[in-house]
């Protein structure tokens, strides 16, 4: 058996041959071992926040309402005591606990609190947050949207009259659906969500733990978007469903397990988020992106109203989503993305305003009537801007296809071929009496 090219038969240059090889194969095995060990490292380092074992803050309290509360509340005193609040010794007292004449303070035990704590409360250690919160759409404006302006005190009035989402308002139609439906119903529906801008005893706005779940106030929670889901889902706001069939949301549902939930705020990068949540786009400092509570703080368009304009600050507000944007996408994808998002926003306000149009020879003649409601017709053209054309704009937008087209166009086309035989036909009926 002859050895390789150039060998003397005598097997030296090939055993030489061989062992060199075996050699450059076993250092390349001690290359692949490393790398695996630093990739392990690595994903320890991304671990999601609450994978290891928790801490009890509160292991060895002696507060007095840690003490009473183990035996009452145990569930609550054990959430508190793996939140970061009680790490950063932030007591019971502290957040409850307030003088006898504190609007809504309840007597409890030998001194008076508050059951649940207001944004007043909250102002206190996060006064940057709150604000931008009274500034949002999560705000007083979601509380208005579902109650209307009427009851407001004359600071509350003022206030919602500040904030540049209160400018289009779409919410004599909604509010007038509260005031049909009847608390029994309300209490567990629109309020459910709306109540995250509802003013307090104190006069402050807001439920912060609508987001932020008491007691462990977990920043993988808030973070998540299941989350959002509680109040942004169903046939008039389906961002839920929307993000599900995105290619943001495929990802978050194949991957999102690996995902650094526990960075800290204003630090996240792609490394820690391979792709959007509903938090990165709208709230999470990423990248160059500041973290902001004012939801609407990146957003161009007044999507939610029937008609859409754009915001006072679109502009601005263009730039920072767009800063989120190009840490995973180049500038040409996202500057094409915007300008097809925008045609397809006005295409939509054109389709709710030919509906206007559609029923304009009802108005003229007298042949609705000014309570919202009361005919057939109107849940047709609420129906058509409020679930139909909002859903087909949120779909451009979050890349949603199916509810871009099935549940958004194709409802708006089918309302409107229905409102015009609705029309034609009282029309025809006011003409021709007797037919």
């Amino acid at each position: 058996m002859s050895g390789p090219e150039g060998s003397d038969g005598s097997g030296g240059a090939w055993t030489w041959w061989t062992a060199g090889r075996l050699a450059i194969l076993g250092f390349a095995g001690v290359l692949m071992v490393l790398a695996i060990v630093l990739i392990i490292l690595a994903a320890a380092d991304r671990e999601p926040e609450g994978s290891g074992e928790r801490q009890d803050a509160l292991a060895g309290s002696s507060n007095v309402c840690v003490e009473c509360h183990r035996t009452t509340t145990p569930g609550i005193v054990d959430q508190y005591g793996h939140s970061t609040m009680a790490a950063a010794n932030v007591s019971c007292q502290d957040c409850h606990e307030v003088a006898p004449d504190h609007p809504g303070a309840v007597e409890h035990a030998d001194t008076w609190v508050l059951a649940s704590p207001t944004t007043a409360m909250c102002e206190q250690c996060h006064p940057a947050e709150t604000r931008q919160y009274l500034a949002s759409r999560h705000g007083i404006p979601a509380y208005v949207a579902m109650v209307g302006t009427e009851a407001l005190s004359g600071d509350l009035l003022e206030m919602y009259q500040s904030i540049p989402e209160a400018a289009p308002n779409p919410n004599e139609e909604r509010n007038a659906l509260f005031a049909l439906e009847g608390p029994d119903i309300t209490r567990f529906a629109c309020e459910a969500c709306h109540n995250i801008g509802r003013p307090a005893a104190d006069g402050s706005v807001g439920e912060c733990q609508q987001c932020h779940l008491r007691h462990e106030f977990s920043l993988e929670q808030a973070r998540k978007p299941e989350t959002c889901n509680a109040c942004h889902i169903g046939p008039d706001h389906p961002q839920w469903e929307i993000y599900q069939e995105s290619p943001h949301g495929i990802a978050y549902a194949t991957g999102g397990e690996t995902w650094n939930w526990g960075v800290e705020p204003g630090r996240a990068t792609v490394v820690d988020f391979p792709a959007a949540t509903c938090a990165i786009c709208h709230m999470s400092g990423f990248g160059a992106a500041g973290t902001t509570h004012d939801v609407g703080d990146r957003l161009t368009w007044y999507l939610f109203a029937p008609v859409s304009e754009l915001r006072p600050n679109a502009d601005d507000n263009r730039v920072q989503m767009q800063t989120v944007c190009l840490e995973c996408h180049n500038e040409n994808f996202v500057d094409d993305f915007y300008a097809d998002a925008d045609a397809a926003t006005v295409a939509v306000n054109d389709w709710v305003l030919e509906s206007r149009q559609i029923m304009q020879p009802l108005r003229d003649g007298g042949l609705l009537t000014a309570e919202p409601f009361d005919d057939p017709i109107d849940f047709v053209s609420f129906e058509l801007w409020h679930h139909w054309g909002r859903t087909a704009k949120f779909g451009a937008w979050m890349q949603g296809p199916d509810y871009t087209q099935w549940h958004g166009a194709y409802e708006v086309l089918s309302d409107l071929a229905e409102l015009e035989a609705m029309v034609a036909e009282r029309l025809e009926a006011v003409e021709n009496p007797g037919n």
